[in-house]
């Protein structure tokens, strides 16, 4: 079934989606070398609180965490523990808030220190993925026209779309129809209509688009070693421009004033 909001309700959305932000924000400023992923995740959960929200991943489906981390060959639903951030890696952190009822949703992939042209390029083109799909999201398109622009930038640039994850509806539930691929044919797919909320969220490899579900049931790996980057939107369809709910640039001014981070074009 789809749920359709009012202007009053996709406020509340909005609300919650800029916790998100913030919250990434948070993490942003205390990304670096020797931190652990679970260190980084207590942040993100007391923040989320402080802020009158709850997290929104934590005990959904046994997830333990309130933040999904995922680093290098890790594409998403990475539960964070003791693993150790170093000097070349790349981390997407993934992050859901209740609040008010309604869910907000957003990730970004970060580089620790440098990293290769090969991977900062990865993580140039799938955030180019992302806004390539979000101008689609205008009333009268179709789901297919989000998918497609995705992939063919995805594919044009020489990287793979995974398939088995996609995009969601969003708003009294963390996951409402329909599923929005990041795979498709222009053309193809429900009509866009106003009042619809939706992540949008590209998950791209550099090398091949086969990924594995690992043995703690959650997190998924690329199949050749890889590595993966994931960036992701809510946002509301509109008349003429998609209306974006959630927010990269208080991360990015997090990015700019952390000397272990390299910013994302």
């Amino acid at each position: 079934m789809l749920y359709y909001k009012t202007q009053e309700e996709i406020e509340l959305i909005r609300e919650s989606s800029l916790l998100v932000a913030k919250t990434l924000a948070e993490v942003a400023k205390i990304l670096r070398p020797g931190i652990t992923t679970l260190m980084i995740d207590k942040v993100a959960d007391e923040f989320i609180h402080d802020n009158g929200g709850i997290p929104a991943f934590k005990d959904y489906n046994g997830f333990p965490n309130a933040l999904c981390i995922s680093m290098n060959d890790n594409v998403v639903h990475g539960i964070p523990g003791n693993q150790m951030l170093n000097e070349g890696d790349v981390i997407s952190a993934d992050c859901g808030v209740l609040k008010n009822e309604f869910y907000g949703d957003s990730a970004y992939t970060f580089s620790i220190g440098e990293i290769g042209s090969d991977v900062q390029k990865l993580l140039n083109i799938t955030k180019e993925c992302l806004y390539l799909g979000i101008e689609k999201a205008i009333v009268g398109t179709r789901l297919g026209d989000i998918s497609d622009a995705i992939q063919q930038h995805a594919e044009q640039n020489g990287f793979s779309v995974v398939r088995e994850l996609v995009g969601h509806g969003i708003g009294r539930h963390l996951h409402e129809k329909p599923e929005v691929p990041n795979y498709g044919r222009r053309g193809s797919g429900m009509i866009l209509r106003e009042g619809l909320t939706i992540a949008i969220e590209p998950m791209i490899n550099m090398g091949t688009k086969a990924v594995i579900q690992e043995r703690d049931g959650w997190t998924v790996r690329t199949a050749d070693g890889k590595p993966s980057a994931h960036f992701e939107h809510t946002v509301a369809i509109g008349k003429t421009k998609a209306d974006i709910l959630s927010a990269f640039d208080v991360i990015e001014t997090a990015v700019k004033e952390n000397s272990n981070l390299i910013l994302v074009n």
